[in-house]
């Protein structure tokens, strides 16, 4: 469901020559692009275009015998997957073999009231035999988590992730609504310990939205942009945008890949955000403006100042960090929430 009454600019449509060239057309790209039919040659899409069924038959015949998690709403909720009205999940989670689940969209595929059948960031790896080398893209020297989305049609608020992203569009058609990253303001956001989708989302409802409870969410809109993807097309979503997800049809399958750029080892800065709203937020304002300098003096500055009058064999957790020196520096936040 589009926001009501509104049309917003398309994402960019870029033309992708020659395979190679996507690793290029990645690197350092910090804006969303379309790439139309770059997955249409894949076995499952090809699958999925036959019918659902077929697609369906494509996976269940890959599926290694174990079980699947899925996300379960009644029919009422619009696809939407999200809070109640006691900010609790709206929906429900069990686990089966796929073929079980799969004999669900069967079962329900012709009725108008058809419940919410989802199966979220699925492994494709360990879940599948062959999936991932029958239907990939060439992403050069990255290593990528690759996940399945699949479901019947729903809705998902607008989050963001900290990898970048390069969506597939496999089976059936998805909308995203995108906002740049300074746009987290303007979008109301949730709770970040309590979420959906594991990251905060944003609060507002795109099929709905209520100008006296988000004013601000205007200006975000101001700075959105939509992409509507069919069969075979590839959306890239940078590191942080925010995105707005909604799957149009009966049956839907999306393939994606996460990667970042730096280093696993690094850590999630979402954990430092969580760890900071802990130790820091509720100190008094004093502190917390030396906390702010002491931040700035340490991390955002790029800490040249801090480590530059300290010996190199010496500068610790201040020099440059590779996968040892992550390792020391994990232990001894692990030793410092233990006291």
């Amino acid at each position: 469901m589009a926001i009501p009454g509104l049309v917003l600019p398309a994402v960019a449509e870029r033309t992708l020559r020659h395979p190679a060239d996507l690793d290029a057309m990645l690197q350092g790209a910090r804006e969303p692009f379309v790439l139309r039919g770059l997955v249409r040659d894949w076995p499952l899409v090809r699958a999925g275009l036959e019918s659902p069924r077929a697609a369906r038959a494509y996976l269940v015949e890959r599926a290694r015998p174990m079980p699947f998690t899925v996300t379960l709403a009644d029919p009422g909720s619009g696809g939407r997957l999200f809070y109640d009205a006691a900010m609790q999940m709206n929906f429900r989670t069990a686990r089966g073999k796929l073929a079980d689940i799969f004999a669900g969209f069967d079962a329900n595929e012709d009725r108008a009231d058809h419940p919410v059948i989802y199966l979220g960031s699925i492994d494709v790896p360990a879940h599948f035999e062959g999936v991932d080398a029958e239907n990939r893209v060439d992403l050069g020297n990255r290593t990528p988590i690759t996940s399945l989305w699949i479901g019947s049609p729903t809705r998902i608020a607008a989050h963001n992730d900290f990898p970048d992203n390069l969506a597939c569009c496999v089976a059936g058609r998805r909308r995203f609504t995108l906002f740049p990253p300074d746009q987290y303001r303007n979008l109301y956001l949730g709770p970040i310990d309590n979420s959906p989708a594991g990251r905060a989302v944003s609060m507002v409802d795109f099929a709905a939205p209520d100008p006296d409870a988000h004013p601000r969410f205007a200006e975000a809109l101001a700075h959105g942009q939509v992409a509507e993807l069919e069969p075979g097309d590839a959306l890239f979503v940078p590191s942080m945008w925010w995105h707005h997800v909604e799957a149009l049809d009966r049956f839907n399958i999306l393939l994606n890949y996460w990667w970042r750029d730096t280093p696993r080892y690094l850590g999630q800065p979402q954990t430092a955000l969580t760890h900071a709203l802990l130790a820091i937020r509720d100190l008094p304002e004093a502190d917390r403006a030396m906390w702010r300098d002491l931040f700035d003096y340490y991390v955002f500055s790029g800490g040249d100042e801090a480590r530059a009058h300290i010996p190199e064999a010496g500068r610790g957790a201040l020099g440059p960090i590779d996968a040892q020196g992550a390792a020391r520096i994990h232990q001894f936040i692990l030793r410092s929430l233990s006291q």
